[in-house]
């Protein structure tokens, strides 16, 4: 079902400046969390059940009751703006058309937990969106909304817009905190987690945009009302950025729950230029792939996903169409991994590249049926046993890549030539580090 919570103001005109936001009811949900114990407002967004809508899929409301309420040091909100996988573009929208909602989000967050200071860490890249946010929090301040007292009872509250320089491993959230701290963008060892050692080393709660976005709905209207959408473990509303082979790409929020097909046939038009559907990766491009069978019998909700054997991850759908090379598609989304691996981890900094030539050899038509066995040894050898799980987002797509489309791959090697492409090899492919 098509339910407009957080994309609400999306096509609104000026949706992204202060008059428009509030003309439509905008910080009420502020006011209303002001009027509220911090510990009722915590307890209200736990039993909304909204689950953090980055990729992990954690509870918002539980995530928060980890950071201690009674110590000296201070405590940050991180949110999280670097959205860097490929087929996600979710939060893009929301920073683009409607920044204040997230703003408003942060408040109500930062009351809950008895945060002072925020830290907006947004992409590099996203000169538009930046340029709104930036807009947007000088709007925030001028109107009183941030900065000193803003609550008429002694409540501070400081927002820092900090742009990133584009690498994927920042959307890790311990690499993320080193960034913002000045660092190298490289992940730390956990624990401790950051809601205990955080930026600074102080208490840190990391959130994403849109799990941000979604508070002023929860608090305005209950939590009750936004855990009966969606599915019982998997409730309210979700963006979802859908892509590839599809006749209308975009973001559409639906419930929780939909099936898949609604999503594709009902609401992006279905696979572009009347083609069959071969395979979908659902949640971005690190989570397993399906295949059109799968694709069509699943619902978009956590449990379901996981059951089907892959992840709702960012809610990214990436569509392939009938007369897509599968190899060819590996080979793209590995070199991705392989450039983006921070090389801080051996199993990752050389599995990754490993994978990638292995792939390139095989897309060429000069691999061996040695080789496939060697990439699919090398995904199954390097997930889970490195500090941030980079190595798992490459090794999950090759695994189920070679699991559910062996064929292609071994007709590669058999033939030395690639049906869907006529051997079109791109030289840009190769060469990573």
């Amino acid at each position: 079902m098509e339910r407009k919570i957080i994309s609400k103001n999306f096509g609104v005109e000026d949706s992204w400046t202060l008059p428009v936001y509030e003309a439509n009811g905008g910080y009420a949900a502020m006011r209303k969390a002001f009027g509220m114990d911090p510990q009722a407002v915590l307890e209200e967004v736990k039993a909304s059940k909204i689950r953090g809508r980055g990729g992990a899929g954690f509870p918002m409301g539980l995530k928060w009751s980890f950071v201690p309420r009674d110590i000296d040091k201070p405590k940050y909100l991180c949110v999280n703006a670097d959205e860097g996988e490929p087929g996600t573009f979710k939060d893009r929208h929301i920073l683009e058309n409607d920044p204040h909602m997230m703003i408003e989000g942060i408040i109500i967050c930062c009351w809950a937990v008895g945060i002072r200071k925020a830290f907006i860490y947004i992409r590099g890249e996203f000169h538009k969106q930046c340029d709104r946010l930036d807009s947007a929090v000088r709007e925030a301040y001028e109107k009183g909304y941030l900065g000193r007292n803003i609550n008429s009872d002694g409540f501070d509250l400081d927002i820092v817009v900090h742009r990133g320089a584009g690498a994927y491993i920042c959307g890790e959230e311990t690499g993320l905190i080193e960034s913002v701290e000045g660092k190298r963008g490289q992940p730390r060892m956990k624990p401790p987690f950051p809601a205990l050692i955080g930026v600074f080393d102080c208490p840190t709660v990391v959130n994403n945009v849109e799990t941000l976005a979604a508070l002023p709905w929860i608090l305005q209207n209950g939590a009750a009302a936004y855990a009966a959408i969606g599915t019982e473990k998997s409730s309210g509303t979700k963006l979802w950025s859908i892509s590839g082979h599809v006749e209308r790409p975009g973001v559409y929020e639906l419930d929780m729950g939909v099936p898949l097909r609604v999503l594709l046939e009902e609401h992006a038009g279905g696979v572009r230029n009347g083609k069959k559907l071969k395979a979908v990766i659902p949640g971005g491009s690190s989570t397993p792939v399906l295949t059109a069978e799968e694709a069509y019998t699943v619902n978009l909700d956590y449990e379901s996903l996981e059951k089907a054997g892959s992840m709702l991850g960012s809610g990214a759908m990436i569509i392939i169409d009938e007369e897509t090379c599968m190899v060819w598609v590996l080979t793209i989304l590995e070199k991705f991994y392989a450039h983006e691996s921070c090389g801080q981890c051996p199993p990752c900094r050389e599995g990754t590249a490993w994978m990638h030539r292995l792939l390139c050899k095989i897309e060429r038509g000069e691999g061996t049926l040695e080789d496939l066995d060697k990439l699919e040894d090398i995904a199954n050898n390097i997930g889970g046993k490195t500090i941030c799980v980079l190595s798992d987002a490459a090794a999950m797509p090759a695994q189920s890549f070679i699991k559910k489309f062996r064929h292609e791959f071994e007709e590669h090697i058999k033939t030395g030539h690639c049906r869907f492409r006529d051997n079109k090899w791109t030289a840009a492919l190769e060469g990573v580090h």
